[in-house]
């Protein structure tokens, strides 16, 4: 099982009134309940621990995981609101604007124990709840105490407006880094994580000193590459679609990064060292083709296993 740890939240997609002017449409949201959901279409036993508001958003979260198999049996429930997020829709690319105070996310307290672990093969963290207290600090003890014995797969998701602290939050993802197996970032969190006039290539593997077996990035329609520790270098073209909007394409490619390692059998400490090249194409390819599929359509609105074909 995976366990997917962190946001769930509502987007608030802009829509375009008869009359004219703009309304908005409540759709769930937040990178990592986005990556669950991808994860139980793709047929993965996967469960989110994450805050949940009793509110009307919240019901439907929850409405929204029942129907995707995911279970949510560990979420903290409270009757804080469910944190809004305001979606700005550019050239098919997203903004955001949050409205996250006092949220059932962001005030999370429950703590996992060890028994509560049993039958996790797999934790996947990142998003906005690493960045905004207290709720990323529940996070990363979490993540710490489990990186011991379990696969840790992180994507920070960098959103530099909700960025509050700057050193504590690089602090903080510097401990992450160190303790994660996986970490999945774009060009733009690579420029974040680690700035300067470097190569792409020379700042994954500065990254790559820093924790992890492998780093995958993720170049928008110029592909996905997958970097391992052991300097084994692969790459994939991204697939021509016509682009609706990009609202939660990552956390798609997440789910099926997940769901490769998964099959493939590599959901293991240093397993993944031992990948052929075409393994890691195998995998790359399945997650490009359903990141491609997601952007096709609106809001998060990840693919089916039977979809990918």
């Amino acid at each position: 099982m995976i366990l997917c740890c962190g946001e769930s939240l509502i987007d608030m997609i802009p829509v375009e009134k008869k009359g004219g002017g703009l309304a908005y449409s409540p759709h769930t949201g937040g990178a990592v309940f986005n990556t669950s959901i991808a994860l139980g279409r793709l047929g993965v036993t996967t469960e989110l621990f994450t805050g949940l508001s009793s509110d009307l958003f919240g019901d439907q979260l929850r409405q929204q995981l029942t129907d995707n198999h995911v279970s949510y049996q560990h979420a903290e429930l409270t009757d804080r609101p469910t944190t809004l997020a305001f979606v700005t829709l550019e050239n098919g690319s997203a903004s955001y604007f949050f409205y996250d105070e006092n949220s059932a996310g962001r005030m999370i307290s429950s703590k996992f124990s060890s028994g509560d672990l049993l039958g996790v093969d797999a934790l996947f963290f990142g998003g906005i709840s690493l960045a905004v207290e207290p709720c990323a600090d529940t996070y990363a003890e979490l993540l710490q105490e489990a990186s011991s014995d379990k696969f840790i797969m992180l994507d920070p998701n960098i959103r530099i407006g909700f960025i509050q602290n700057e050193r504590r939050y690089r602090n903080r993802l510097d401990r992450i880094i160190s303790c994660s197996d996986a970490i999945k970032v774009s060009d733009d969190d690579l420029d974040w994580l680690k700035p300067g006039s470097a190569s792409l290539e020379e700042k994954v593997s500065s990254l790559l000193r820093d924790g992890p077996d492998v780093v995958f990035l993720t170049k928008g329609a110029k592909g996905a590459s997958a970097y391992l520790k052991n300097g084994l270098t692969v790459d994939v073209a991204g697939e021509a679609v016509k682009v609706v909007d990009t609202v939660g394409a990552g956390d798609t490619f997440n789910a099926a990064i997940l769901s490769g390692l998964e099959r493939s059998d590599f959901l293991r400490k240093g397993a993944i060292l031992s990948a052929s090249a075409d393994d890691v194409n195998n995998i790359l390819a399945y997650a490009a083709k359903a990141a491609a599929i997601s952007v096709t359509r609106a809001g998060a609105n990840p693919p089916w296993a039977k979809e990918i074909m």
